[in-house]
């Protein structure tokens, strides 16, 4: 239809059209399940912090995990990076709380609970975890080792 519009409008649809193509590529949703980009060296790596109280006094204290490269204070940083890397994906967040209104079962884990700080995939990171309930304790379970492995079977 721009051979109806006058030069003028067709020129200024055509410039629109134009710039909303140059900024599709920094728009675009990532496709489904990809991985974050790469850290940037000016980035400084990923840092947590994380605090575990009430977990048994092996397991109870504050760490410190880098990611890219590994390195800090904390029994198995080799094994935190790996696990949240493989739950690193966009659109998801690995320390994202129990969805309002989730369906839960009412098996209590135990009076753990955990706070953790930092910057993962160069995002800001403030996120606390208990096992009060099954939703709870499986959130918490998802990224163990980073947090310490409890009840039964820990």
């Amino acid at each position: 239809m721009l051979s109806v519009l006058p030069a003028t409008g067709r020129r200024l649809l055509v410039a629109s059209l134009a710039a909303a193509a140059s900024l599709a590529p920094l728009t675009a949703a990532p496709a489904a399940g990809a991985v974050p980009p790469p850290v940037r060296p000016e980035d400084g790596g990923d840092h947590l912090t994380v605090v575990v109280r009430h977990a048994g006094a092996a397991r109870d204290g504050r760490f410190e995990v880098h990611c890219h490269p590994e390195a800090g204070h904390h029994p198995d940083v080799a094994g935190a990076c790996r696990t949240l890397d493989t739950r690193t994906r966009w659109g998801r967040d690995p320390f994202a709380p129990v969805p309002a209104g989730a369906t839960c079962t009412m098996l209590y884990g135990g009076p753990a609970t955990a706070h953790v700080t930092g910057t993962w995939a160069g995002r800001p990171v403030d996120a606390s975890f208990d096992r009060g309930d099954g939703c709870e304790a499986g959130r918490w379970d998802r990224i163990v080792p980073l947090l310490p492995k409890v009840g039964a079977a820990g």
